[in-house]
């Protein structure tokens, strides 16, 4: 049973890779388990063992994508200067992430997510552990516990993912400006990242 699932993880990944495209082109009401076990070069009975509806899949590519902001965090908080380095790889999220596939892709899952309580739980649970990442790098900039960073900037914490999610179901074609548009945004969270270290525990 062990190597039965550690050779099924591999597989899993391998599927999601392939269906994410068709649910970012077709959607999730028009993608059917047909079109995805298709894309994936698989019978549906087979995909089937892997994913057992449209909603698992999607909760299994947020949770993948959580595993990515994981990995961001980890590199973030153990950089020589967390704050200088969490402003590189949000602006890397903003600029680059969501200017490929991922755009109409998150796109749908936002929309999914207002109608689907188990989509919008997961996107919750997404949300929830970034705030939990930005509360501990901002405890860490500014020296002050983890309990007083969340009471003093949790709000600053919300408006950072709140600002990136929104960057993120935009069209990277979406209208003459869209370069200056994305250059606010960055602007906008750097300006909320500056009020947050400027208040250290001896400020």
């Amino acid at each position: 049973m062990p190597d039965t699932l550690t050779a099924a993880q591999p597989r899993s990944a391998e599927i999601l890779d392939a269906v994410r495209s068709s649910f970012a082109e077709k959607g999730f009401d028009g993608a059917s388990m047909q079109d995805l076990a298709r894309a994936a070069g698989m019978s549906v009975g087979n995909f089937y063992r892997y994913f057992p509806s449209k909603a698992a899949i999607i909760e299994a590519l947020i949770a993948r994508d959580l595993e990515a902001v994981g990995e961001d965090f980890a590199r973030v908080i153990t950089s020589p200067d967390p704050m200088q380095m969490l402003r590189d790889v949000l602006r890397e999220h903003v600029e680059v992430k969501h200017c490929n596939e991922d755009f109409p892709l998150w796109a749908e899952i936002t929309a999914i997510a207002q109608r689907r309580p188990e989509i919008g739980a997961a996107c919750g649970r997404m949300e929830s552990e970034v705030r939990r990442y930005l509360l501990t790098i901002f405890s860490h900039a500014t020296g002050l516990p983890l309990a007083e960073t969340e009471r003093r900037f949790v709000t600053h914490a919300d408006f950072v993912v709140m600002l990136v999610s929104a960057s993120a179901v935009q069209p990277p074609d979406r209208r003459t400006g869209a370069d200056e548009l994305t250059a606010m945004v960055l602007r906008t969270i750097n300006a909320t990242l500056d009020e947050v270290a400027r208040s250290d525990v001896k400020g």
